[in-house]
């Protein structure tokens, strides 16, 4: 600054960085935002960031936005157990086009599963959550590189910046992402090759956790006050409200069944040269009614008593019976239960175990497939063993006797 602007040094001060202290000091509440999110365990979250420019991430002076043209590949190449979406989008992105078109624009990701940030009150709690961030040279990448986060630049604006700035460097230095690569593979490199860079953290802020102190002692001394006795503090961050995605999109599940163990992963397209059985599971509000002609599991989210649809095993066989395709209807009763018709064998509750936490849409498939190789529920039921994310997920299976259904409402 002495040498870029010295009139200006008499005015300056050392006064910190309130945002990133915040972020500092909540990042013992990871894991609670990573839940508000409803991040499930082995999921990996990755945060799609975009700063304001055309040069940026969402705006990359070409003939398409990188941002948008990339999200049907991430949403297909990324499987959506072990991936989650997010997009932390410059508030001047949103309210420069208009929350409606931003939203229209990225419709089709967010039914496949993205989550868009709000970009002035949660955007730092979905910071901290991240696994790994897609970005660009805006402000929100640095901060993440500053945290220790890994890091993958999809815009540079290198033409943009000034040569010798620490933002500069940084850019030059961060992994960069390959538009016409495998994306998976990509991302993964990235969060398993992870060293983090001394710089962001150091040229962040030189006072870390000191800004509130910092700057109370010049805003009194500028009034010529003396400063109160009780210690200066930063409001924490707040927790976000619980906002899990309700994905529509149909899901293209491949399984493997050996025994009781299932191996099951889903996503929007088929991996190419993908091996397994795969059947269609299609959520009933798909955006395209006519795919549920051709789906043969089909999934419901709601409450058990939800008096719109009558309970879930009036819903379950309103399902069978209007698609004849379908071999499985699955009623998500909560986030580790569902009730499940199948046509040729009845109705059944699959819960998780208490240490399970995948989606129960992915039990459903799963017991979808073990039943079309061959499987059957004795009467005192049966546990499968769900293989997802990385982890094995004990899932108890039991008949709905017609007892049950009676009690139900």
């Amino acid at each position: 600054m002495r040498r870029a602007c010295p009139e200006a040094e008499d005015a300056a001060v050392l006064a910190g960085d309130p945002c990133y202290d915040r972020m500092l000091s909540a990042r013992k509440y990871r894991e609670r935002f990573r839940r508000s999110l409803g991040i499930r365990r082995g999921q990996r979250l990755v945060v799609l960031n975009s700063t304001w420019n055309p040069e940026g991430f969402f705006g990359n002076g070409g003939g398409e936005d990188l941002l948008p043209s990339l999200m049907p590949r991430l949403a297909a190449e990324l499987p959506a157990d072990d991936y989650r979406l997010a997009a932390i989008l410059h508030p001047n992105v949103w309210y420069g086009h208009g929350p409606g078109q931003v939203r229209a624009w990225l419709d089709q990701a967010r039914r496949s599963g993205l989550t868009l940030i709000n970009p002035v009150h949660t955007w730092r709690q979905a910071l901290l959550s991240a696994d790994v961030v897609l970005g660009d040279f805006g402000a929100v990448s640095y901060y993440a590189a500053a945290l220790g986060i890994p890091v993958m630049l999809a815009a540079t604006g290198q033409e943009r910046l000034d040569p010798e700035a620490p933002l500069s460097s940084f850019v030059r230095d961060a992994p960069r992402l390959d538009p016409h690569r495998a994306l998976r593979e990509q991302v993964e490199r990235v969060i398993a090759g992870h060293r983090p860079l001394a710089g962001p953290a150091e040229f962040t802020s030189s006072a870390p956790g000191a800004s509130a102190t910092l700057l109370r002692r010049h805003f009194y001394a500028l009034m010529d006050l003396p400063e109160p006795e009780a210690p200066a503090l930063l409001e924490p961050l707040p927790l976000p409200p619980y906002d899990p995605p309700l994905r529509t999109a149909p899901l293209h599940v491949r399984t493997e069944v050996q025994g009781a163990q299932v191996a099951v992963e889903r996503s929007t397209a088929p991996p190419y040269g993908a091996g397994g059985v795969t059947h269609l599971a299609v959520h009933e509000d798909t955006l395209d009614p006519g795919i549920l002609e051709s789906a043969d599991v089909i999934t419901r989210d709601g409450r058990p008593d939800d008096p719109r649809l009558g309970s879930p095993r009036a819903w379950t066989s309103e399902v069978l019976g209007r698609y004849p395709h379908c071999t499985v209807a699955a009623y998500v009763t909560g986030p580790h239960t569902c009730t499940v018709r199948s046509r040729e064998h009845g109705v059944y509750r699959l819960t998780a175990d208490p240490e399970s936490d995948a989606d129960p849409g992915a039990y459903a498939s799963s017991f979808a497939a073990w039943l079309a190789t061959g499987g059957r529920v004795p009467r005192g039921g049966t546990t499968l063993r769900i293989r997802v994310a990385g982890g094995v997920h004990p899932v108890s299976v039991e008949p709905v006797l017609l007892s049950d259904l009676a009690a139900q409402p």
